[in-house]
């Protein structure tokens, strides 16, 4: 009997994605997060490139998980609740384009999920969502040395005092 790949991917993006990857890889199901650029127009952008914020692109994760393990939708759920989806172009000292809010689907049936997951949480943050919501065009993997990043840099600055908080947060969220 020949097993069907039931793996599924999207590209979430929800502020810096050093953060994002560390979170994500954290849950069961998620299968493989990969830190990228998406969403803009700039082909084979750089991470230099898209600090500038010129590219149009924002940091992504390319998240590839199993729905018989995590729906799309518990998914959603702590992309949403790992990031402000209120705060427009920034997440907490991260300011730019392409630390902005966003989701890329893949198929008619992501989109349509992620449309009724969304509308399902307005309302509940006091303010509007502001999470960019599209269909991916094409994921550009970032450099090598953005790969699992916190696994590697634990005792950097940044990871200490932005991701560290983050994943304790997430991990009491789901205990």
């Amino acid at each position: 009997m020949i097993m069907q790949n039931s793996h599924e991917t999207i590209v979430l993006g929800g502020g810096c994605f050093w953060c994002m990857e560390a979170l994500l890889n954290t849950i069961v199901g998620v299968l493989r997060a990969t830190p990228g650029y998406a969403g803009g127009v700039t082909e084979e952008p750089t991470y230099r490139q898209v600090c500038y914020g010129n590219t149009g692109h924002a940091e992504v994760v390319e998240v590839e998980y199993d729905p018989e393990v995590i729906s799309l939708e518990d998914l959603l759920e702590v992309f949403f609740a790992t990031h402000d989806p209120t705060s427009l172009n920034r997440q907490g000292a991260d300011v730019g384009t392409q630390y902005r809010s966003i989701i890329l689907y893949k198929s008619p049936e992501q989109k349509e999920r992620v449309e009724k997951y969304i509308a399902s949480i307005t309302g509940s943050y006091g303010r509007p969502i502001v999470t960019e919501f599209k269909e991916l065009d094409r994921f550009y993997p970032a450099e090598e040395y953005h790969h699992r990043y916190y696994e590697r840099n634990p005792s950097q600055p940044y990871c200490r005092a932005v991701i560290s908080p983050k994943l304790a947060k997430l991990r009491k969220k789901m205990a």
